[in-house]
């Protein structure tokens, strides 16, 4: 038994980025999950969608250790992490952005993304000043780029707009070449054109970045993803592809006669 289990693993490592296993989540007598489970390939790129209330931020933090499972089994790359703490997650390729901007408003867009990149890095405790040739530092400007910054390298994040804030908050959870990216509502409060921007960027990530997305737009959220995961009062209600999802009669009724912009 122990040899099959082994090998179980091992091949869940090669499919799977992200495994939940009748995931619960209990606050009191309030059942904020119940029985999830959901499994998320490598590389592949889902979004999560609901009305408010759903459980979507909740199963956010059930998979990155912010709240664990009440009862249930979260597993990364086939890794059973249900009881490791949340930079344990970090270290496995895991990152997360947060509905609320988590920024060094003090600092330049550049000097965010490279502390980032020395968070995730083995001498990320040291403060010397970066050499030419610095690894993190090279990272940081890759990644300036990817997230379309590089105009506002030098401007303070206190002087940037809301969409510019959201596109540094993706270089930051980019930082450290993660391998599981979950991004929770990253078009809220974009207007039109910054919602465009936002798509290109997410289409434009390396193909072995999977990620989850979190969205109240739907029209952001059905052009990046792949699969698509609808949620109603804590549980999964449906499963399917963005044409699939955007055609059920069910989830029409329930979801987009609400308006979940």
């Amino acid at each position: 038994m122990a040899i099959t289990d082994a090998l179980s693993r091992l091949q869940s490592a090669g499919r799977y980025a992200l495994e939940l296993e009748a995931v619960n989540r209990h606050f009191g007598a309030l059942v904020a999950l119940a029985d999830i489970n959901l499994t998320v390939r490598a590389g592949e790129r889902r979004a999560v969608l609901g009305s408010n209330g759903a459980g979507k931020t909740t199963l956010f933090n059930a998979i990155t250790g912010d709240f664990p499972p009440t009862t249930g089994r979260v597993r990364l790359f086939g890794e059973d992490v249900t009881d490791l703490p949340m930079h344990e997650r970090i270290r496995r390729g895991l990152r997360r952005t947060y509905q609320i901007s988590l920024l060094f408003v003090g600092l330049s867009v550049l000097d965010n993304i490279y502390l980032a990149c020395c968070g995730v890095g083995r001498r990320r405790l040291s403060l010397r000043r970066p050499k030419p040739n610095d690894n993190a530092m090279q990272m940081a400007e890759t990644l300036l780029g990817a997230v379309h910054l590089e105009a506002v390298r030098d401007t303070l994040v206190s002087a940037l707009g809301h969409g510019q804030r959201r596109q540094l908050e993706i270089a930051l959870a980019l930082a450290g070449a993660p391998r599981l990216v979950l991004f929770d509502e990253p078009a809220a409060g974009l207007s039109p054109t910054e919602r465009s921007e936002l798509v290109e960027i997410l289409q434009s990530l390396p193909e072995h970045i999977g990620f989850v997305l979190i969205e109240h737009d739907m029209d952001v959220a059905l052009r990046v993803a792949e699969s698509v995961t609808m949620m109603h009062n804590g549980r999964i209600f449906k499963e399917g592809t963005p044409a699939e999802i955007e055609d059920d009669a069910e989830v029409q009724e329930l979801y987009l006669g609400q308006g979940n912009g």
